[in-house]
């Protein structure tokens, strides 16, 4: 299939999936030079990422699963493998999540508060930061695998829906670019280390595409198009009310996050509305 795709659509789907990766150089870089992290802005933003996700997913990328493997193998079988494969992707992230340790894992949400404790601390727990900062840079690498898989094949198939999975992806990468960062430059004291520890984190996502392209991509028909678009749809699903929502409502108010989740669900809405 890959012969089927043009180079410049792969190019394209590549260069995305960096993008959305390597926002976690952004967080980084919030982490540094702010005086104070806007936490109802990021709340806002976590929300209407989250918004983005779940309605990309359950009124785009399912049904066009769905529609794959039900022209394949017929009404009742299709959905049934369409369903089967939205649950494994829910199942794979949520092994992910239990296979990382809590205390290490990003996506149990550390407060701004906590890492201000810490660093009240600091001499005595230089330490125990830094290690911090590593196991969450290993953590969060480990998460952005599957993110990069979904980024990559929601381009090959929509390049305006990869756009905006790309920008949901990278919105939610920021607090984590921010998670690696804050706990190694305290340790350290070292901008360029905390930096590139926190970039190194975001090469997951590429990695995780060239993984689809290697690997999933010379085999796709329309049944390992449709299984695969459902677990990516699953996936993301996942993400969004394991990770996204809880830390939006974390940084700021309830409202707030549901307010972003809104109008994230609008935005994708009119942006599919204008490609029909």
């Amino acid at each position: 299939m890959t012969n089927d795709i043009p180079n410049s659509v792969i190019l394209f789907a590549f260069g995305l999936t960096v993008f959305a990766g390597l926002a976690t150089g952004i967080g980084a870089a919030v982490a540094f030079f702010a005086k104070k992290t806007n936490t109802r802005l990021l709340s806002t933003s976590l929300g209407f990422s989250a918004g983005v996700m779940i309605y990309v997913s359950m009124i785009e990328i399912f049904p066009k699963a769905k529609a794959s493997l039900v022209a394949e193998l017929g009404e009742l079988q299709g959905y049934t493998y369409t369903v089967i494969a939205f649950f494994g992707g829910i199942l794979i992230s949520a092994i992910i999540d239990k296979l990382v340790p809590s205390g290490q894992n990003p996506h149990e949400q550390v407060s701004l508060s906590d890492i201000q404790d810490v660093q009240q601390d600091i001499k005595k727990k230089k330490k125990a930061l830094y290690r911090m900062g590593i196991f969450s840079a290993i953590a969060i690498a480990i998460h952005n695998f599957p993110e990069g898989l979904a980024t990559f094949f929601s381009a090959i198939e929509d390049p305006a829906l990869g756009i905006s999975v790309a920008i949901a992806v990278a919105i939610h990468n920021i607090p984590e670019g921010i998670a690696v960062s804050i706990p190694v430059y305290y340790s350290t004291e070292n901008r360029k280390k905390a930096f590139f520890l926190s970039f190194l984190s975001g090469l997951a996502e590429p990695v995780g595409a060239l993984f689809g392209y290697f690997f999933l991509l010379p085999y796709f028909n329309g049944i390992t198009f449709g299984i695969t678009f459902a677990i990516v749809a699953g996936i993301m699903v996942f993400i969004s009310l394991d990770e996204l929502l809880p830390t939006a409502e974390q940084y700021g108010e309830h409202h707030l996050a549901i307010y972003g989740l809104i109008a994230g669900m609008a935005v994708m809405a009119v942006s599919l509305l204008l490609f029909v």
